[in-house]
């Protein structure tokens, strides 16, 4: 028996495109390079598409994937979830030594979240960078930095667009830096010069979405 529809899924990693059928050997995981994936539409097979206008919706607007680098607190990780959740976005990278929602403290803190961003840990922040770009991703870093602009100042991403956010003390990794196509402050202008990890990245990621 032929199946009635089919769902169109893209890679959060490499970008692939590609149909799922139900019962088909492609699963939920990207079959080129086994990354997370998101469904962008839905068809019926020898019909109209299901929400034709959704569909191109989805394919005009950009993926938005956050990347949390060696962050020690899980209750951070928790928070950044949940306000990914509610900013749109779609995947979260957890590199190094974030801890990740099988811990009882990030699930705890998220509030459910992990199930609706899916997420993925990576042990090498670099590499994962690295094959975003050769994707075609746009890369920003959320440091404080000679080469940063204003987060204000960021333009709505056209195209897919990862945010680094790095560890509490130490920062983001230089090479990570180094990789970004643009890097984000946050101005202050009170005694203290920096915020919580967790909201510097909600801050961030409201002013990329609300435009």
């Amino acid at each position: 028996m032929h199946p009635e529809s089919f769902e169109i899924r893209v890679c959060l990693s490499c970008g692939l495109r590609y149909p799922r059928t139900e019962g088909s050997t492609f699963g939920f995981r990207c079959p080129h390079c086994l990354g997370e994936t998101r469904a962008v539409s839905r068809q019926v097979l020898g019909g109209e598409r299901i929400s034709q206008k959704k569909e191109i919706e989805a394919k005009e607007t950009p993926i938005l994937a956050v990347l949390a680098d060696n962050l020690r607190s899980a209750w951070n990780v928790g928070s950044i979830l949940r306000s990914a959740d509610g900013f749109g976005f779609a995947h979260a990278y957890l590199c190094g030594i974030t801890p990740t929602p099988e811990k009882e403290a990030v699930a705890k803190t998220s509030l459910g979240a992990e199930d609706f961003v899916s997420w993925s840990h990576h042990k090498d922040a670099l590499m994962l960078v690295n094959g975003l770009k050769k994707a075609g991703w746009k890369v920003l870093a959320l440091e404080e930095d000679k080469r940063a602009v204003k987060a204000g100042d960021i333009k709505k991403p056209d195209r897919n667009t990862v945010l680094i956010v790095g560890n509490e003390v130490t920062g983001i990794d230089p090479g990570l830096l180094d990789l970004a196509d643009e890097i984000i402050h946050i101005p202050m202008r009170g005694g203290k010069r920096s915020l919580n990890v967790a909201i510097a990245f909600s801050v961030t990621a409201f002013t990329l979405t609300d435009h």
